[in-house]
């Protein structure tokens, strides 16, 4: 288990080319964008949604990931929550692994409720531009999210935009992560904390 400590700001549109000028010019790097499809799964009576949790599949260029989430906290755009994740070996979820891993007993015991009922509910299917960046002793690893929410509801298709900035602390210690963010959004006008997950995005607009 990992504790993921993540900032995430709202980015208007007219400001990616202003975000992504200053990452490049903050790292000189032009960043490497990562195309990434993520299937997010709960049951229809959203178990997993009530025991705030989350679990995705997550196809990246190196292969499938599987996730499960907590909610965690979030305020004025700092998210920090427990996290489980591994590779396995296809479009297909590896519960009992997940299960072995999860050493959280509460969580654990959601997951496996949930687990003979789980159907896809949505997914997010977007392009993450990636920055590495050193930062008063920290390591960062900073992104520009760029893409969509995909759900079916009732043969109904919906669709949202996602257009964010990650700033996820990679090692040290976490007052650089907010100083980072403070030097962004001093030099990125527009750029807002938002609270909201992808996973809480998808769920959002099934309900609508």
């Amino acid at each position: 288990m990992g504790i993921e400590r993540e900032i995430k700001l709202a980015l208007p549109a007219h400001q990616v080319s202003t975000a992504t000028r200053w990452f490049v010019a903050r790292t000189g790097s032009a960043g490497q964008p990562v195309a990434l499809a993520n299937i997010y799964f709960d049951t229809p009576a959203l178990t997993l949604a009530r025991s705030k949790s989350a679990l995705r599949l997550r196809h990246t260029p190196d292969g499938w990931l599987q996730t499960f989430k907590t909610a965690g906290t979030a305020s004025s755009g700092m998210h920090s929550r427990h996290e489980w994740e591994m590779p396995v070996a296809g479009e297909a979820l590896e519960l009992d692994a997940l299960l072995q891993a999860c050493d959280e007993p509460t969580v654990a015991a959601a997951l496996r409720a949930a687990a003979p009922d789980l159907i896809e509910l949505f997914r997010t299917n977007f392009t993450r531009t990636l920055w590495q960046l050193a930062s008063n002793g920290a390591t960062i690893e900073a992104a520009i999210d760029k893409g969509d929410v995909l759900a079916n509801v009732n043969g109904e298709s919906r669709q949202a935009p996602i257009l964010e900035v990650e700033l996820e602390l990679k090692s040290g210690d976490e007052t650089a992560l907010h100083a980072l963010a403070d030097e962004l959004r001093r030099n990125v006008p527009g750029l807002t904390p938002d609270d909201i997950s992808k996973a809480q995005r998808g769920y959002r607009l099934r309900e609508q």
